[in-house]
């Protein structure tokens, strides 16, 4: 493991990371996070979704800093008395979860349908087009919106992890065409070259030039583009959530706590709503610096 990310940091790509100050930065940022998120029930000091541990006289508690503060509630506590810490911690859990769940699937989809267009051509390439063309169409919060509204008004006493599936399906469908139309561009360019060429005439079966010859070379810009793509999914999924139609109140995610503590905003409350706003610029900001690093990375032109 040690021998891979030393010969990793040793080859172009490393080495224009280990001179990039903001994409280390970014890097150990993005980290953090993602440690805090999936280590949360052993790393946060209070789990704040055991309601046999919540105490209402320790609702709306400030900082430890203020004046009225706990030390045992370093940032506060909500209108519940859950600790904002733990809470966040908790919360990354789900929003990252939702936003790395929605893009793989995207990826999918969206690469396999932008492979068969740009191979195969003809009506199969103008028909997905078209269909990529009719979702651009639309906004991709509005199409979220009404699929995840729907998963709700058909499913209102659903188990939370069915609500979870309309979500990540809502954002899904509204991400893999930006995948599709890029790989379906870099296909064009490679079903022309000449090892393609010579594939075909050796008789190699068209599905398996697509996946052994035109897939590894057209991954690139997928990857970069599913890097950036992951911020978006995870303020996809928090405003979703700030609506009412993302996560449920009993497994809030970041967007959820940052509408419940809208509430309290202009009575003095802010700490229940900015520090979750907070983390989600945090974790918003790290992967798109990480994804533009990745970007100029991978251009030779800029190498």
């Amino acid at each position: 493991m040690i021998s891979r990310i030393r010969q990793w940091l040793d080859s172009d790509v490393g080495y224009s990371f280990k001179t990039s100050p903001t994409a280390i930065v970014a890097a150990i940022i993005a980290l953090i996070c993602v440690v805090a998120a999936l280590f949360a029930p052993w790393v946060a000091p209070h789990n704040p979704f055991d309601l046999a541990t919540l105490e209402l006289s320790n609702a709306r508690l400030p900082p430890a800093w203020s004046p009225d503060g706990n030390t045992s509630f370093l940032l506060g506590t909500d209108d519940q008395g859950r600790d904002i810490l733990s809470a966040l911690m908790y919360g990354a859990r789900i929003s990252l979860a939702v936003g790395i769940a929605s893009v793989v699937l995207s990826v999918i989809i969206g690469v396999a349908l932008g492979l068969l267009a740009g191979f195969l051509g003809g009506w199969v390439d103008t028909l997905l087009m078209r269909v990529c063309d009719v979702m651009l169409s639309f906004p991709a919060i509005l199409v979220a919106l009404l699929i995840a509204g729907v998963g709700r008004a058909l499913f209102p006493n659903a188990h939370d992890t069915l609500a979870f599936g309309v979500l990540i399906i809502s954002i899904t469908l509204t991400g893999w065409v930006q995948y599709a139309r890029t790989v379906r561009g870099s296909t064009l360019v490679e079903r022309n070259k000449e090892y393609v060429q010579a594939a075909r005439v050796t008789g190699v079966a068209p599905l398996r030039i697509m996946r052994k010859h035109v897939l590894p070379n057209v991954l690139g810009p997928v990857l970069v583009l599913a890097t950036i793509q992951v911020a978006t999914a995870i303020i996809t999924e928090a405003t979703l959530s700030f609506l009412g139609v993302g996560a449920p109140p009993t497994s809030p995610s970041l967007g959820t706590l940052i509408r419940i503590g809208n509430d309290y905003l202009f009575s003095g409350e802010w700490w229940i709503t900015i520090f979750p706003g907070v983390m989600l610029v945090l974790i918003a900001l790290s992967v798109n610096l990480l994804g533009d690093w990745l970007r100029d990375a991978l251009n030779p032109r800029l190498r």
